[in-house]
């Protein structure tokens, strides 16, 4: 029997270049120009808020990497301030990013170390602390200092993608890759999978891959062998 490997858990890690901005195109331009170090006078805070599956997560990571941001789980050895932010790159070599997730979740002992960490950012120059959270800063549920510090620079609001928005995408990377697709597909894919636009397009890769080993184009009956196949991600 023929068995097809669906690595749909193979995640490529988050990065500016792979964050689809939809009506974000704003806060991306100003992430890449942080990223690069080409932001005169950048702000030592920038806080972003939005929906689960807006992206918040995605660009921490992607500015900061995964093990220097500091959320409900996150042991605080790791953030420790000795007139350097931990882990931060030398003078010269980058800015100096730390990444808060989850705001609304942090405890109080994390609450201090961010708002710490905050206050490090204000008195060096080239240090920018990136955090976000579910709702704008002044609605959190926190310590007030902490409430008033995330709201001391810049703060941006996430917006989800539209269906239009998710659908443009997957059509245009089956454009890029030449791939035949039939027109019922993604409206099928955005209605009955996954709403989280990552994993659409990881399920596409796997439907790319497999149209391609059987020389077929993606069309609903191909989507249904996968579906049988328990391959599908379903939409919650």
């Amino acid at each position: 029997m023929y068995q097809l490997p669906l690595d749909l858990h193979r995640v490529e890690p988050p990065s500016l270049d792979n964050f689809v901005a939809g009506r974000n195109g704003e806060v991306l331009a100003q992430l890449r120009l942080l990223r690069a170090g080409a932001t005169q006078g950048a702000p030592a805070v920038i806080y972003l808020w939005g929906e689960a599956g807006s992206g918040k997560t995605h660009l921490l990571h992607a500015l900061a990497g995964a093990q220097r941001v500091l959320g409900p789980e996150a042991p605080l050895e790791a953030f420790a301030i000795d007139g350097a932010l931990a882990g931060a790159p030398p003078p010269g070599e980058g800015p100096a990013i730390v990444a808060i997730d989850d705001c609304e979740r942090l405890d109080e002992a994390r609450q201090q170390r961010a708002f710490q960490l905050i206050n490090h950012a204000h008195a060096r120059t080239g240090t920018t602390v990136i955090a976000a959270g579910a709702q704008p800063p002044l609605a959190l549920a926190l310590r007030d200092d902490l409430r008033t510090r995330l709201g001391s620079g810049l703060v941006y609001r996430l917006q989800l993608l539209g269906d239009e928005e998710k659908a443009a995408v997957l059509e245009r990377v089956a454009a890029e890759r030449g791939v035949a697709i039939s027109s019922e597909v993604v409206p099928w894919l955005i209605a009955h999978t996954s709403r989280d636009i990552r994993a659409l397009l990881r399920l596409f890769d796997v439907l790319d891959r497999h149209a391609f080993e059987r020389r077929r184009a993606i069309t609903l009956p191909l989507l249904r062998e996968l579906e049988a196949a328990g391959a599908l991600i379903k939409s919650g």
